[in-house]
């Protein structure tokens, strides 16, 4: 484990050389003290002339590098904003990309699942089966099934909307926006929702294109019929009852302004300027596909892709990139595109420049000008000083030459005293992997005889080659990042003495020393043996560990349906945990969380866990107040994450009607929002006393239809990503098998 620290430590070392130049103060004394005075003061003025041009040199050179690092600095500093709104948009252009792509997959899927209903297929097949000639007399009914099943379908997904036209009994034609229709292998409506748009020619041979595809398809945004605007057809193949052979096609068209266009907006954004983009090439250009904040209709706008520093055209030829380009206005902006799942729609987040960058850049030239008029106020300063303090310097050099040797040699002092009696080594590397400081304990831990003895060697010279590859690794890192670092190692006993002992558990502290004037940089290194510490840590750990697994047994023996539940659902909650990228902590959270959730079973009675058919209201709020009263009992155990409070969220749904009332959202912790989906996909899929297991598509769907409500869309997401491309449904296929001694569900 490494971790950066601040940096800021005291240099340990002593200036090399003082001795010599208090000596040296001395000698240039005695030999003023015998000099004549002519030649004393001709040398004098000679001395004094030349440290002015040395010290005008010095000055000039100062003042050069200053003006350098200033104009270095604003390039930094703005170098660092552009990369934090890169973040920010890139953060932006994700998110948005996948609530379209989301959403667009929910509206293949409404179709999809009209063409998987089995009854739909059944009357289908019977309709397709009648001759041209002759019609059966329960056809009216199976027909009027299907119109009422499509119009029940368009209501609950969106794909219905007013026609458009007078409402009135008059000879005057209405259009419609929306609908949905069952077509046969030869495109003739078989019914249709009473508004659906007619098919244009260019619908018409697209909906042909799909007479024998295999899955979902999507055509458009295309204008509206009715009113121009912009709309989205989709398709699915109807499979025979006996045979995948295609005897039809579901169409559904809607309009997309609120559903799409609304998800563009990022919740929370507060910048002016921004803008999304829903782009396309089309041809050698590109269309702009949602409408535009200068007020341009959706599909509308067009422009070539070789447009020079085109924003949209960037977006489209670098899907997942980020630049500073123009957009349709011709206005400098920020850009950072990304691919929509499923589609070959480009999602495009941009901001203006000015607001993004405008503000840093004037408070930048600010500082710089500040700062450069402080570098010549310095300089004049500086020249001011030597001009009035020239004639005194010579005279009181090697005074503070001496003074500053004693204090020097007192602060050593001071200093090896002070390390000395520290209880952990302390010791000093250079950029060489050689030591330049060590204290009284390290000598002692290595069987060195004094500290004089260490200095000068090697880390290999002083450790051995194994322990010395472990420090120069931090040492470098340390050097290249000018950057603290903690590192913990566990060591064998052998490391130094090169006897078998027990493993050490070591923490070292890597603190950057920078060069000064007369010592170069170096890397102090205090090291602590934290072993029992570590070791208590580890037993207290595996005593929590047993005693939760105890507990969990007994709750096993008394519910035989629930056996394993909460170790599936601690599997399940931390592999979504995993999924999502959360930190160690958090998913040692979830997996202990879910591990203990069920506790409070055992002040349940055996008779009600272990009860066929459906619970009573009373049954239900009974084991809800035995499995409150299990968290209250762990209220005194020290976790390392917030479990406790993650088993108190856990019923806290995301629209705020769970419990703790009113707590919702991103409120609710993320690992009781995990746990929460985790729980209720092993409740859904596992089978119980009062009924079998749903299958994991059935249990997704419930997911699915309480996402936003009950449950986090997210999480749910991550669960799915982890069934269908992570192995999660062969993983965890054993959880739809009854527990051993039970031969069957009530039904």
């Amino acid at each position: 484990m490494v971790e950066k620290a601040e940096n800021g430590s005291p240099n340990f070392r002593m200036p090399d050389g003082e001795a010599s130049r208090s000596e040296g103060a001395d000698t240039v004394a005695n030999m003023v003290a015998d000099t004549p005075a002519d030649t004393l003061a001709a040398g004098g003025r000679s001395f004094l002339r030349m440290r002015l041009w040395m010290s005008a040199i010095l000055l000039l050179a100062l003042a050069v590098t200053g003006v350098g690092l200033v104009f270095s600095w604003v390039s930094t500093e703005r170098d660092r904003a552009v990369r934090g709104w890169q973040d920010k948009l890139a953060i932006v252009a994700e998110s948005r990309a996948a609530a379209v792509g989301d959403w667009l997959q929910s509206q293949r899927e409404v179709v999809a699942s009209l063409g998987r209903d089995d009854v739909l297929r059944l009357y289908v097949s019977d309709i397709s089966a009648l001759a041209p000639d002759r019609v059966a007399d329960d056809v009216p009914v199976q027909a009027q099934f299907l119109e009422n099943l499509l119009v029940v379908t368009a209501a609950r997904t969106g794909f219905n909307a007013a026609a458009v036209g007078p409402d009135v009994r008059a000879n005057v034609a209405r259009v419609g926006r929306a609908g949905l229709a069952l077509l046969d292998p030869n495109l003739e409506i078989i019914v249709a929702t009473p508004d659906l748009p007619p098919l244009t020619p260019a619908l018409r041979a697209f909906v042909a294109g799909q007479a024998a595809a295999d899955g979902p398809a999507m055509f458009g945004p295309f204008p509206s019929p009715a009113d121009g605007t912009a709309s989205l057809l989709f398709t699915a193949p109807i499979p025979g009852v006996q045979d995948d052979r295609q005897i039809g096609l579901v169409v559904g068209i809607r309009p997309v302004a609120m559903p799409l266009f609304g998800l563009l907006k990022q919740p929370g954004t507060t910048e002016e300027t921004a803008e999304t983009l829903l782009l396309t090439a089309e041809g050698a250009g590109v269309r702009y596909l949602s409408p535009l904040a200068d007020g341009t209709a959706a599909m509308t706008r067009t422009r070539a892709l070789n447009t020079p520093a085109l924003a949209a055209a960037f977006a489209i030829q670098n899907t997942g990139g980020f630049g500073l380009y123009h957009d349709y206005r011709d206005v400098p902006v920020l850009i950072a595109s990304r691919p929509v799942p499923g589609v070959d729609w480009v999602l495009a987040y941009k901001v203006d420049r000015e607001e993004a960058l405008g503000g840093a850049d004037r408070r930048l030239t600010r500082l710089a000008l500040i700062l450069l008029l402080a570098i010549g106020l310095a300089a004049l300063g500086i020249v001011a000083a030597w001009r009035h303090g020239a004639s005194r310097r010579a005279e009181s050099a090697a005074t503070r030459y001496r003074d500053m040797a004693d204090r020097f040699e007192q602060q050593a002092k001071f200093i090896r005293k002070l390390t000395d009696t520290q209880p952990n080594a302390i010791f000093i590397v250079d950029r060489n992997d050689r030591l330049t400081f060590a204290n009284a304990r390290l000598a002692q831990t290595i069987g060195a005889h004094d500290t004089d003895e260490l200095v000068g060697k090697t880390l290999t010279g002083v450790f051995g080659p194994a322990a010395a590859r472990r420090y120069a690794r931090y040492v470098r890192d340390a050097f290249d990042e000018e950057c603290n670092l903690l590192s913990v190692d566990r060591v064998e006993g052998s490391e130094r003495t090169g006897q078998a002992g027990e493993d050490r558990v070591l923490q070292n502290q890597f603190v950057h020393l920078p060069a000064t004037d007369h010592v170069g940089a170096g890397i102090l290194i205090v090291e602590q043996d934290i072993s029992a510490a570590i070791s208590e840590r580890e037993r207290n750990e595996r005593l929590l560990q047993q005693l939760a697994e105890t507990l969990l047994a007994v709750v096993d023996r008394r519910d035989s349906f629930a056996a394993h539940q909460s170790a599936r659902v601690a599997q399940v909650a931390a592999a979504i945990a995993d999924e999502m990228g959360l930190d160690a902590v958090l998913v040692d959270t979830v997996d202990k969380a879910a591990s203990v959730m069920n506790i409070g079973k055992i002040l349940v009675p055996r008779a009600l866990l272990m009860k066929n058919g459906k619970l009573t209201d009373d049954e239900i709020e009974r084991i809800r107040h035995a499995l409150a009263a299990g968290v209250d009992l762990l209220e005194g155990v020290e976790f390392e994450g917030p479990v406790v409070e993650t088993l108190r969220q856990t019923r806290a749904h995301v629209d705020g009607n769970g419990e703790p009332a009113g707590l919702a959202g991103d409120e609710i912790l993320v690992t009781a929002r995990i746990v929460a989906v985790a729980n209720a996909f092993v409740g859904m899929v596992s089978p119980r006393a009062h009924r079998p297991g749903l299958t994991f598509d059935a249990a997704v769907q419930n997911l699915l239809d309480g996402a936003g409500t009950q449950f986090d869309l997210r999480v749910v997401a991550a669960l799915i990503n982890r069934l269908d491309n992570h192995g999660g449904r062969s993983n965890w296929s054993n959880f739809s098998v009854p527990p051993p001694g039970i031969r069957g569900v009530v039904g």
